[in-house]
């Protein structure tokens, strides 16, 4: 705690706005809960602070050349040092399982043009969950400055395909059927499988790029019966099932649902 925090205690027991009619045991066990939220919250800034402020990475050797669409929408050669954008000395880049992983035997996609793959040729479905909701998110983290790319070894036609499919509008999709990126950098194995990760680089004044932090907590052991969230924060429908009495449901994300149709509009 620095000097200027006070004790997370005090700040919980001088909540203004108690919920209204609440027993006395709900509201102790309440305050102490918003304790530690108020602890979590903090601890949270210590590691995006340690984040920031870690060394020079390792210098990107290669300029990777991509699969993707050009400013005519039309397939086009991109390199990584054109997905900085104008202004921009960072970029996120969340490495997409596409193919899906070998043993994964969730339902393949029974409807649109990627129902026609094979299953094993399709994509992930948590990394398609994943990319549904950073698909409105991009478009927002590109307004205030950052760059974001999508990367999938599967061919463009394919990714594109998906995009149609899953009314994707904001996302930078790219291949590296071509290329070893993602073999370079932990995302793909020797013998094909596919890794999620997400990887930021950063850009020096000299053109240098380098990699600043990846998702290497993919790699870390899970505690027993503890979910692995390797995205991390960046999942809202997860850390939405974490605000639930029941926490996260033991079940993992699927291409398509029999719930959940789009919800009309009444025309002003």
């Amino acid at each position: 705690m620095t000097q200027s925090q006070k004790p997370a205690r005090d700040v919980a027991e001088s909540m203004p706005k108690p919920a209204i009619g609440a027993s006395e045991a709900y509201l102790k066990a309440r305050t102490d809960l918003l304790k530690e939220e108020i602890e979590l919250r903090r601890h949270m800034e210590r590691v995006a602070e340690q984040r920031r402020a870690l060394p020079p990475g390792p210098v990107v050797k290669e300029d990777y050349v991509f699969d993707g669409v050009g400013e005519n929408g039309k397939p086009s050669p991109v390199r990584l040092s054109d997905l900085f954008r104008d202004g921009s000395d960072s970029l996120l880049i969340y490495s997409y399982m596409f193919p899906r992983h070998k043993v994964d035997k969730r339902e393949p996609a029974t409807s649109g043009e990627i129902s026609k793959l094979p299953r094993d040729e399709q994509p992930c479905p948590s990394c398609t969950g994943l990319l549904d909701q950073l698909d409105a998110a991009a478009r927002h983290f590109e307004g205030l400055g950052g760059s974001f790319a999508v990367v999938a070894k599967t061919p463009l036609k394919n990714l594109l395909t998906v995009a149609r499919d899953r009314g994707w509008r904001y996302l930078r999709l790219l291949s590296a059927a071509k290329n070893t990126f993602k073999r370079d950098f932990n995302s793909e194995e020797e013998n094909g499988q596919q890794i999620p990760m997400t990887l930021a680089f950063k850009r020096d004044t000299d053109g240098t790029i380098r990699l600043f932090w990846a998702s290497d907590l993919v790699w870390a052991e899970s505690d027993p019966g503890q979910h692995p969230r390797a995205a991390g924060t960046i999942e809202p429908f997860w850390n939405m099932f974490d605000l639930l009495p029941g926490g996260r449901p033991d079940l993992t994300e699927q291409l398509q649902y029999d719930c959940c149709q789009p919800q009309q509009r009444a025309a002003s």
